[in-house]
């Protein structure tokens, strides 16, 4: 089954870099979009960042230039690394994958970013 599996949150300092991972399993990795979400307390999901199989990418115009999203489809792996990280980036960061009709979501990695 598909299995997503987010590693690398933590504990960083304002204007400090972090780097997540997400494990992907279970699916055809190469044929489709990965994205990462955040969700801070008492607020919505949001998106964070996309890539493509052909590794376009696309971010919302808060977090374009200082987050980057990458893959390796030989891996099956997705990154989000993250610099001049700021207070208000605190969040669960989840790896997604929607297929067929189905959103598929990891457990999340909590990022928080201390003043």
């Amino acid at each position: 089954q598909v299995q997503l599996v987010e590693s690398g949150g933590g504990l960083v300092q304002d204007g400090g870099s972090l780097r997540l991972s997400c494990a992907a399993s279970g699916f055809d990795f190469r044929r489709y979009n990965m994205q990462w979400y955040r969700r801070s307390p008492g607020n919505q999901r949001e998106w964070v960042a996309q890539i493509t199989p052909g590794m376009n990418t696309a971010y919302p115009g808060s977090m374009r230039g200082r987050f980057t999203i990458s893959r390796d489809n030989m891996k099956n792996m997705v990154y989000l690394q993250m610099s001049s990280l700021k207070p208000e980036d605190t969040a669960v960061y989840y790896c997604h994958v929607f297929i067929g009709q189905t959103h598929f979501w990891g457990q999340g990695t909590q990022v928080t970013v201390s003043s």
